[in-house]
């Protein structure tokens, strides 16, 4: 049986993620902060990789251990997989349930060097999330952007202008970050169990100072 097949998998990835600001995205802004308060090594050659590897690293500190989930630096989605020997599609940080390996909540990142210069960010929106190849169960997701300059709420505002959508303030935990989440419509193949409606969660994590080398 195809994991689209199986109606009791189907209703588990319904359900096991419905409050994710609250939850694992408080982990994400716990672990920035202690980023912030403790700089770690950022090897600026591949600057999107590492600042990633230590994001995960110090959301599983946050982590008390008893969550039903656990964190993951490159998981892979084998869902969503073209035929051999095509590669599966690799989420920069997953959140993954330990009940069911297969569920996964993921997190995409991309390094915004100026507040405008966010088209490879709204690329990986529209043509990962919004055609179901990425978090092709999950109803929402996040895009973290790693700015490097400029100001996080212009970053927020060209997000939705380009996106052609509102940018809905966060409430809880998130009500005083740069966090927005916008709603979509998705359109997934046809015979695919995978929800239509689509929230994407966008934060801004700032590292100004940093630099991209080569």
């Amino acid at each position: 049986m195809t994991i689209s097949a199986d109606p009791a998998f189907v209703a588990l990835a319904k359900a096991w993620m419905q409050a994710p600001a609250d939850t694992l995205l408080t982990l994400v802004w716990t672990a920035y902060d202690d980023m912030r308060a403790s700089p770690p090594t950022i090897d600026t050659r591949d600057l999107e990789r590492s600042i990633t590897q230590r994001l995960e690293a110090r959301i599983n500190d946050a982590m008390s251990g008893d969550e039903p989930f656990r964190v993951q630096h490159g998981a892979y989605e084998h869902e969503t997989m073209a035929a051999p020997p095509a590669q599966p599609p690799q989420y920069d940080i997953a959140f993954v349930l330990r009940s069911d390996e297969r569920l996964m909540w993921p997190l995409e990142a991309k390094v915004l060097e100026t507040a405008g210069r966010i088209s490879e960010y709204l690329e990986d929106v529209r043509q990962q999330f919004l055609t179901c190849r990425y978090s092709p169960f999950s109803g929402s997701a996040a895009m973290l952007g790693y700015l490097l300059s400029g100001d996080s709420s212009e970053a927020l505002d060209g997000i939705g202008k380009k996106l052609g959508c509102t940018l809905h303030q966060v409430g809880g935990p998130s009500l005083m970050r740069a966090h927005r989440m916008s709603h979509h419509v998705r359109s997934p193949p046809v015979g695919k169990p995978y929800p239509q409606d689509f929230t994407c969660h966008h934060l801004i994590l700032e590292f100004v100072g940093l630099k991209r080398h080569s």
